[in-house]
């Protein structure tokens, strides 16, 4: 049994719906749903804001598996990877494996840019607040430190019943 973070996100076309899917495909694994944030656009700026939110999972599948059932849904989403950190239909980011590191580069766990991003950090917080991303410490404290402005909470788009603190 593993228990994941996962971050999600969609800023091209129905993007709530986008979400759905994601959590949709991992309903049978979910522990917690974060709330929905909308962000602004993270490493490539000259592109539409983001509708983020974390997963909490755990089931029998390694890290590999939460790996293979994100790129799933990325592709049922009809997500093109035409640049980094441009325009996407869904990405789905494995942040954290409990108890796992991988320098594999397929695979880099923890998540290598987590750390800085309030896309990831500020949901975990919402569903896990006493959170430790490992090798750079706990969460709230990474929050405290970085520029929340572009991150808004959207209440009023809810992805399932599980959108509370785990």
């Amino acid at each position: 049994m593993t228990r994941a973070v996962l971050s999600i996100g969609s800023n091209l076309g129905d993007r709530l719906g986008h979400l759905r899917l994601a959590v949709e495909g991992f309903a049978g694994s979910l522990v917690a749903v974060s709330p929905v944030y909308e962000t602004a656009p993270w490493g490539v700026t000259d592109q539409d804001d983001f509708l983020n939110a974390v997963l909490i999972v755990s089931d029998e599948v390694d890290e590999w598996g939460w790996l293979r059932r994100g790129q799933a849904l990325e592709e049922a989403s009809g997500r093109v990877r035409e640049r980094r950190w441009g325009p996407r239909t869904l990405d789905v980011d494995v942040v954290s494996v409990d108890g796992v590191t991988s320098a594999d580069p397929e695979l880099l766990l923890p998540h290598p840019g987590a750390f800085e991003r309030a896309t990831v950090l500020v949901p975990w917080l919402d569903v896990e607040p006493g959170a430790v991303l490992p090798g750079h410490g706990r969460v709230a404290d990474l929050v405290a430190g970085l520029d929340l402005s572009g991150v808004t909470r959207r209440d009023d788009l809810r992805l399932g019943d599980r959108s509370t603190r785990g």
